[in-house]
């Protein structure tokens, strides 16, 4: 009997490191992904700003993908640790952050589903489409989109919270977990089916649109210097329209796994799922906001550009410090140092 609960007791210890060690690892990449969130798009809004490609309606959209994807690394992830049963609050607390997690995830979808109705105009109406869609216009739905996220992320706050965990911490503090306090209907038929699922399937539409425009005008045979120019236009077009087509891509890979499995959970076909499973599909959408910054380098040229002339100034400007330091002489040092002692 000793034996067994001996047995038992250190079964449960190792169980336990091993739980310990794995939440150690998840907060590491959870670190290592927050700062390549915040350096890589705060890149993209430097480059895009000192470029004054921001004033396109198109990299304006771009723009404010990218501040939410920032926002992510320096708001969402660290509220999504917390929200990992670290800290006791008291419920609205705990929901409030919670609520304020998914509010960037819908943005950047909502941003994504810009991105893919004006490369939609930009091809279906090319001739109107200066006039229809302005730089004016470009900021009207960029405020749209955080407006609009904002009421529909915090709909949890307004009574579609889990009600079982507020009466059972009645007065009191609970510890903070996401999934104990959004009710996983929210999560299923809200968060996925209505505002991921359907605007994803919207943008998957829009861009085979598109690429069939495009396929469509090219197949035409190229006869005077304007049929040439368009035939290049629409080139450069397709190319655009591809990496952008690439982003929405991989934030439907990366996000569909943390969908699928609370679908899973909700509708009964899994009753648990391995915490390490849960924690590779955290990671796996985290780093979607990680990822952009890297498709724009190497698939927009002109994004690609502007981050060359910031390295370039950079390098620059460290060569320029490291010069101005070479040039002190002895003397003229001895001599700062002498006036320093004097003063």
């Amino acid at each position: 009997m000793w034996n067994s609960n001996k047995i038992d007791s250190c079964l449960w210890l190792q169980i336990e490191s091993t739980m310990n060690l794995g939440v150690m690892i998840y907060t590491l990449v959870e670190v290592l992904i927050a700062v390549s969130c915040c350096l890589g798009n705060m890149l993209v809004i430097l480059a895009l700003w000192t470029t004054k490609s921001i004033q396109q309606p198109t990299f304006c959209l771009i723009a404010s993908l990218a501040m939410a994807d920032f926002l992510v690394g320096c708001v969402a992830i660290p509220l999504a640790v917390v929200v990992d049963g670290r800290v006791k609050t008291s419920f609205n607390t705990c929901l409030f952050i919670s609520c304020v997690v998914i509010l960037f995830t819908l943005v950047s979808v909502l941003s994504l589903l810009a991105i893919s109705l004006d490369r939609f105009l930009r091809v279906y109406i090319p001739l109107r489409y200066k006039r229809i869609v302005t730089q004016g216009h470009s900021y009207l739905v960029v405020a749209a989109c955080w407006i609009v996220a904002i009421p529909l992320s915090f709909t949890p706050m307004l009574g579609w919270y889990n009600h079982q965990t507020l009466s059972n911490s009645a007065n009191s503090t609970i510890v903070c977990q996401f999934i104990a306090v959004i009710p996983m209907s929210y999560l299923v038929y809200f968060s996925f089916f209505s505002l991921n699922l359907i605007p994803l399937l919207v943008m998957a539409t829009l861009y085979t649109h598109v690429f069939c425009i495009i396929k469509g005008h090219l197949r035409g045979k190229p006869g005077s210097g304007a049929q040439k120019l368009s035939q290049n236009y629409l080139r450069k077009e397709k190319k655009l329209a591809g990496s952008l087509a690439l982003v929405f891509a991989l934030f439907a890979l990366c996000w569909l796994p943390l969908h699928i499995m609370n679908c899973l959970v909700y509708f009964g076909e899994v009753t648990n799922i391995p915490p390490i499973v849960l924690y590779i599909g955290i990671i796996l959408s985290h780093a979607n906001s990680a990822i952009n910054p890297v498709v724009y380098a190497f698939k927009i040229q002109k994004i690609k550009k502007a981050y060359l002339k910031i390295w370039r100034k950079c390098v620059s400007r460290v060569a320029e410090n490291q010069e101005s330091l070479t040039n002190l002489t002895p003397e003229r040092t001895a001599e700062q140092c002498y006036h320093v002692k004097c003063y």
